[in-house]
C-alpha cells in the first residue's frame, strides 16, 4: 500500500510539474476557456455528418484530400481573420451582420439541394470506375465546408472577440492553439465520417441528406435572421 501511495503522488507531483511548464508557455485557464467556445461554434461532430453525406459517393482518396482541404482552407481564413479581421472589416466598411447574411444565403442554397436531393441525383450519373480517377468530382473543401460550415460567421466573431481580449503574444498564441485543437479534432472526425456511410447503407444516407438538409436550411435562416436583427440595430424582436 505504501509503495502504491507512494506511486499516485509521484504521478501527481509529475502531473502538477507538468501543468506549470505548460503554464509557462500558455495560459491554461484562457485555453480551456477558448477551446471550449470554439469546438462548440465549430460543431465538429456536427460538421462530420455533413461532411460524409457531401462526399458520399466520391473515391476515398478524394474524400481524404477534401478533409485536410477543408481544415486548411478553414484555419487560413480563420488565421487572417484572428490577426486582422478588425482592421479588414473596418477598412471595408463590412460588419458582421452582412457576414451572416451573405453566409445564410449561401448555406440554404447547398440546403435545398440536399433536401431535393439534387446534389445526389447528380452524382448517381457518374460511373463509380469514372470517380477513381477524377481528380476533383466536386470540390466541397472551399464552400460550403471551409467557409461557412467550418469558418462561419459564428466561428469568426468569436475568434475576434477572443483575441480582442488578448493582452499579450502569449495570450494570442494560446487562443491559436485553442483554435488548432478544435481543427484537428475536426480533422479527426472528416477522416473517420466515410465509415457512416458505409456502416449505415444507402437507405439512411438518402434519409440523413434529407434531415440534414432541412436543419441546414434551418440553420441558415437563422444566420439570415441574426444578420437581419444587427443590421436593424435589435428593432425587430
Amino acid at each position: 500500500m505504501t509503495g502504491a501511495d507512494g506511486g499516485h503522488r509521484a504521478c501527481i507531483r509529475s502531473l502538477a510539474k507538468l501543468w506549470e511548464g505548460m503554464d509557462a508557455f500558455i495560459d491554461i485557464n484562457l485555453f480551456l476557456s477558448a477551446f471550449a467556445v470554439l469546438f462548440v461554434i465549430v460543431d465538429p461532430p456536427g460538421c462530420a455528418p455533413i461532411f460524409a453525406t457531401l462526399t458520399h459517393g466520391t473515391s476515398k482518396h478524394h474524400q481524404r484530400i477534401m478533409a485536410f482541404k477543408s481544415v486548411a482552407v478553414a484555419a487560413g481564413i480563420l488565421l487572417v481573420f484572428a490577426f486582422f479581421g478588425e482592421n479588414i472589416f473596418h477598412a471595408l466598411g463590412i460588419d458582421f451582420a452582412a457576414l451572416r447574411i451573405a453566409g445564410g444565403i449561401m448555406l440554404f442554397m447547398i440546403a435545398l439541394q440536399m433536401v431535393f436531393e439534387k446534389r445526389t441525383e447528380s452524382r448517381e450519373h457518374r460511373a463509380e470506375e469514372t470517380l477513381e480517377h477524377v481528380n476533383d468530382p466536386e470540390d466541397i473543401s472551399v464552400f460550403p465546408m471551409g467557409i461557412p460550415m467550418i469558418a462561419g460567421p459564428g466561428t469568426i466573431a468569436s475568434l475576434l472577440l477572443l483575441m480582442s481580449k488578448a493582452h499579450t503574444t502569449r495570450d494570442e498564441m494560446t487562443i491559436v492553439l485553442a483554435l488548432f485543437a478544435v481543427l484537428l479534432i475536426t480533422l479527426i472526425l472528416f477522416l473517420l465520417s466515410g465509415l457512416l456511410m458505409k456502416l449505415l447503407g444507402k437507405t439512411f444516407t438518402n434519409v440523413l441528406t434529407r434531415v440534414l438538409g432541412f436543419l441546414l436550411a434551418a440553420l441558415a435562416t437563422q444566420f439570415v435572421i441574426d444578420g437581419v436583427k444587427s443590421a436593424l440595430g435589435g428593432l425587430i424582436s
